[in-house]
């Protein structure tokens, strides 16, 4: 499996961003997708998720209403349109897979995925 993440950017506080991942060499249908942001010194942390199959979601609370995750199932493509920018929203942007329907419990966690793409820049200007 290989993802390709595009998309990132410098926005100002309140603008709006849409990352995508690609995805190629994938041989399951029920795999999940999901979002994942690093700031500089800090963790990996989750963003949102997507169940390929039924398209059901998740989000990271601090994202919920801002953030929405969508597919492109033609064109193997996940998306992150990112609205309402804040300043603690930068960091790089790495688009996961898992080769497997995720439970709740585990979507959050990046040892659950199988699959990284390189990452994207994101920075939010006050």
């Amino acid at each position: 499996v290989q993802l390709q993440a595009c998309g990132g950017g410098l926005v100002q506080a309140g603008g709006s961003l849409r990352l995508s991942c690609v995805a190629s060499g994938i041989t399951s249908r029920s795999y999940t997708m999901a979002w994942f942001r690093q700031a500089s010194g800090n963790e990996r942390e989750f963003v949102a998720a997507m169940r390929w199959y039924s398209g059901s979601t998740h989000y990271a609370d601090s994202v919920k209403g801002r953030f929405t995750i969508s597919r492109d199932k033609a064109k193997n493509t996940a998306y992150l349109q990112m609205n309402s920018l804040k300043p603690e929203d930068a960091g790089v942007y790495y688009c996961a897979l898992s080769e497997s329907h995720l439970i709740v419990s585990v979507l959050k966690i990046p040892g659950s995925y199988n699959a990284w793409g390189q990452g994207t820049q994101v920075t939010v200007s006050s």
